[in-house]
């Protein structure tokens, strides 16, 4: 089965631009949630430079004694570790969130922007299946980089199989993506290849969050769609329309 990629991204912009409700408006609520969730983390658990210096200092000095009470103080509470943990449950939990309203945004199924918390009701599963597949990518990564990249695109159609199939396990819906992808793992890594451009632009500090806005759902979208020429075993049909392409 040939897929257009080119046609593909242009389908999902036109996806972006005809929507309604706004998917921009959906990503920038999720960008700024994900990135609060992730600064909170970060600041329980983080090092600040002071404490670094001071333990340093004491490294240099020779003071081992005072050097390992530095390094007591640079370790997190249990308390701050716990906080942080269930922050980054809640950013992956809003990320799923995103993906349904995606999901329902392309299909139009009635996407509204409270499917941004859906991954905190109906759609958990779908939040322990990232959490399992995230375990899997991670086991394969042991063996080398190339496996766990591998692994990754191998369980990539899985969430979107979940959406269509409530009633799966999760071990079902990995194995349906690792059947629909089979063959196809090199065309969805030229894909991605084809945004290392916006990419490289979102690790722009601050200006990074703000092309994060278009490229996520740009992105994502286009894998939807990916998904969606895989299950109807067609390319992406011509139904979004753009008076010019970029």
């Amino acid at each position: 089965m040939f897929i257009d990629r080119p046609e593909l991204k242009r389908q999902a912009r036109g996806i972006i631009r005809a929507s309604n409700p706004k998917v921009i408006y959906a990503s920038l609520i999720f960008i700024v949630l994900s990135a609060l969730f992730s600064y909170l983390s970060s600041r329980l658990t983080g090092v600040s430079y002071e404490q670094f210096a001071r333990y340093m200092q004491y490294m240099q000095e020779g003071s081992v004694n005072y050097a390992r009470a530095a390094l007591d103080d640079l370790r997190p509470s249990t308390g701050a570790e716990l906080i942080s943990t269930v922050l980054e449950l809640a950013e992956l939990i809003v990320g799923v969130g995103f993906t349904v309203f995606l999901f329902n945004t392309v299909r139009r199924t009635g996407a509204v922007y409270g499917n941004l918390l859906d991954g905190f009701g109906p759609y958990f599963r779908l939040v322990v299946l990232r959490l399992v597949m995230g375990v899997f990518i991670a086991l394969w990564s042991l063996l080398f980089f190339f496996p766990g990249i591998i692994a990754a695109y191998r369980y990539s159609m899985a969430p979107y199989v979940m959406l269509d199939h409530p009633d799966y396990s999760i071990m079902q819906c990995i194995r349906e993506s690792k059947q629909m992808t089979n063959g196809y793992k090199g065309k969805l890594f030229l894909l991605d290849l084809s945004f290392i451009g916006w990419l490289l632009l979102t690790m722009i500090p601050y200006l990074g969050y703000a092309v994060r806005v278009w490229y996520q759902p740009y992105h994502d979208i286009s894998y939807i769609l990916f998904y969606e020429a895989l299950r109807n075993g067609t390319e992406p049909q011509r139904t979004w329309t753009l008076p010019f392409d970029m």
